[in-house]
């Protein structure tokens, strides 16, 4: 339900940077001795690619990247500023300052070593029965979960809460329960039998067994090969990514009492009374399998192992930048061994971000809002918003025109689709209202303690909603993230003000490449309203079922052929992608693109589009959509992105340009060139 993976923001020198003097198509990103009907991604961006190269503590590098170092240096900025302000203590600006500040002192985080840490690796130590393990998991429990962006920031906790509007009732905050417990990307490590998987499980029992060395537990092995058979359980129990995106699967509401006989094996009063929900009537539980094979595993494995798996993901959440809130907390010999599996075995990554990155992406991730209104004012001016939300306007007006022009509609389908599309809330720049940060101490000499201290506070928060009226104007994103989203069940959109730069948007650049790259953007989201996902829900974010049988064949149909088409990519000889697991993404993709063509159309008012540099308004704005695309990962990135993301490779979703039909005559694409696909082939949901 996302345009793209939330970026990690880094400050790095330019690489392949973005021609801030060329406004429009970017000529010398082109490789014009390519085909375009044979491979459109080089054509567009192979220049690009050529001469870009992934910098050591880079996984990828991407359009995406470089708007987001510029964004960075932005960032940087303001927090240089509110250090610099010397800002009454209490204040955001002075917790800025302060939390950077914590962040920077290295020495400090040393000299600490893992005394921080005592008391509850202590508190593990102790357990001895079945009862106080529940008690220790659920004491574990975080509500960092977004269960419809198929994110999980806290994996290594056998579940998950995630706190939102609820499936029944859009109106009220619910708690969903996920499935988690894996600190690997996805189920497919643990269970994939070729040499690659092997190795990457070799590498991480190696891990494992070093983190509880460097601890100075004995008998490191013995302990690691524990946590591995526990992991490679719960692995063999979960459902995969394709599966959890059919809400209908995910629906399912437990009252309190239903736990103990339909997941035995837990002491599920001691475990939610941990988790602080001991007072929780019922819960979604979005896989229920995964849960009662966990509640089972939780009452039949050794309890030495659980002991050891809870010592060495309490361990692990601290050591490294990997999870969510991009933070390393320990001393520098866990940081490194978490980097060199991680970064190095996972990503492919060589070198380890500066410090001082890593330290503004977590003032970021921490107090993103109170980042973001500074950001905001100074970022997004009301010239460039105003813009945007006339490109907004054109886009809804387009899905308009072609729902209301869709033939295989029963008229109350149609009616609720429209409805959907009328209510629609778009949030564009940044929200109404922001977060406060009352309460949260941040202190400038414990870092520590500041990202204790920020959990419990974000945890607090989640917590106190559940069961309160929605906040529809609530954003999930800050201004300074380079992404945006769209929320079924607030039936509302998001766009960060930071998308709104090159390459995506140029107030100076043609229409034509604008709507092929931010317009594109812009009607993915809105689509989302209408993907595989989307289609379950209603006007008011409630999960119904308001299409007719035939209704729904027609568009399960249509789906299916742009799965398969996703089916037949190999990024690699012995890995495809898959089609279902992209599925969302590709149709938003897919009507993005086709919704922003009619809009670019639109706006033309029945004139010629401006030629540029000898290319057609055509060919802008099919290329604006490529460039937005161009990008390059490593090897082991790449594959994980492939197993793990539901999201095509950047290649792919450029290649969504076969399926309209205005793309062959703007770059003469003929019958028998690879991505020449004919006209009954090419895929039209909308």
């Amino acid at each position: 339900m996302k345009y793209a993976a939330v970026l990690a923001l880094c400050l790095v020198g330019a690489v392949a940077s973005a021609q801030t003097d060329v406004h429009g198509v970017q000529p010398d990103h082109m490789d014009k001795t390519a085909t375009p009907g044979s491979d459109w991604f080089r054509y567009a961006n192979g220049a690009y690619l050529a001469r870009t190269e992934i910098p050591a503590d880079r996984t990828g590098y991407s359009s995406f990247s470089t708007l987001a170092d510029v964004v960075n240096k932005r960032v940087a900025a303001i927090i240089g500023d509110a250090a610099k302000s010397g800002a009454a203590e209490g204040t955001e600006k002075r917790k800025i300052a302060d939390l950077y500040a914590s962040y920077e002192n290295a020495g400090m985080i040393e000299a600490a070593g893992l005394t921080p840490l005592k008391p509850e690796l202590a508190a593990i130590d102790s357990v001895k029965t079945r009862g106080e393990l529940a008690v220790a998991l659920g004491g574990t429990l975080r509500a960092d979960v977004d269960a419809l962006n198929n994110t999980n920031f806290h994996t290594a906790n056998l579940f998950g809460v995630w706190v939102a509007p609820g499936f029944n009732d859009p109106d009220h905050y619910a708690v969903y329960l996920l499935q988690g417990g894996l600190q690997l990307p996805s189920r497919d490590y643990y269970l994939t039998d070729n040499a690659k998987m092997k190795a990457v499980r070799e590498a991480y029992g190696s891990h494992i067994a070093t983190i509880f060395r460097l601890a100075g537990y004995a008998e490191p092995e013995a302990r690691a090969a524990g946590v591995m058979r526990l992991e490679t359980a719960i692995a063999q129990k979960q459902i995969s990514l394709a599966e959890s995106e059919d809400i209908s699967k995910a629906d399912n509401v437990w009252q309190m009492g239903d736990f103990a006989t339909k997941a035995p094996g837990m002491d599920w009063a001691g475990y939610f009374k941990a988790a602080q929900l001991g007072g929780q009537a019922s819960f979604i539980v979005w896989q229920p399998t995964a849960v009662t094979a966990d509640a089972a595993l939780v009452g039949s494995e050794p309890i030495e192992d659980w002991k050891n798996y809870l010592v060495f993901h309490t361990i692990e959440s601290y050591a490294g930048p990997f999870r969510r809130l991009q933070v390393g907390a320990l001393p520098k010999a866990f940081e490194d061994e978490y980097f060199d599996f991680y970064g190095k075995t996972l990503t492919g990554a060589t070198e380890q971000r500066p410090r001082d990155q890593r330290a503004l992406q977590v003032v970021n991730n921490v107090l993103g809002d109170a980042v973001g209104q500074l950001y905001a004012q100074v970022y997004f001016p009301a010239a460039d918003k105003a813009k945007v939300e006339v490109m907004v306007h054109n886009l809804l007006t387009a899905f308009h025109a072609r729902l209301e022009a869709v033939t295989w509609m029963a008229p109350a389908t149609k009616a609720e689709a429209l409805k959907k599309l009328g209510t629609l809330q778009v949030g564009i720049g940044y929200a109404d209202h922001w977060r406060t940060y009352a309460g949260l101490e941040i202190k400038p000499d414990d870092l520590f303690g500041n990202i204790r201290r920020y959990e419990a506070f974000e945890y607090r928060y989640n917590l106190e909603r559940i069961g309160k009226p929605v906040d529809r104007k609530e954003w999930v994103m800050t201004p300074q993230t380079v992404n945006a989203v769209n929320l079924p069940l607030d039936n509302g959109l998001n766009f960060p003000a930071a998308i709104f730069g090159q390459p995506f948007f140029d107030a100076k650049a043609p229409d034509a490449v604008n709507y092929g790259a931010i317009g594109t953007i812009i009607g993915h989201e809105i689509s989302h309203t209408f993907d595989s996902e989307g289609a379950s829900f209603d006007s008011q974010g409630k999960v119904r079922n308001w299409w007719t049988d035939a209704d729904r064949a027609h568009f399960d149909a249509s789906i299916e052929a742009l799965a398969k088409q996703y089916d037949s990519y190999a990024p690699f000889p012995d890995l495809h992608l898959n089609g279902h697991q992209t599925l969302g993404e590709n149709i938003a993709d897919l009507a993005g693109l086709t919704a922003a063509h009619d809009a670019w159309l639109a706006s033309l008012k029945g004139k010629p589009a401006p030629e540029v540099d000898g290319m057609s308004g055509e060919q802008q704005f099919f290329l604006g959509y490529a460039q937005s695309e161009a990008g390059k990962s490593r090897e082991a990135a790449l594959r994980q992105q492939v197993l793990t993301d539901p999201h095509s490779p950047s290649e792919y979703r450029a290649d969504t340009v076969r399926n309209l039909d205005a793309w062959y005559p703007a770059f003469a694409v003929k019958d028998g060139q690879t991505l020449y696909l004919a006209p009954e082939m090419r895929v039209h949901i909308w």
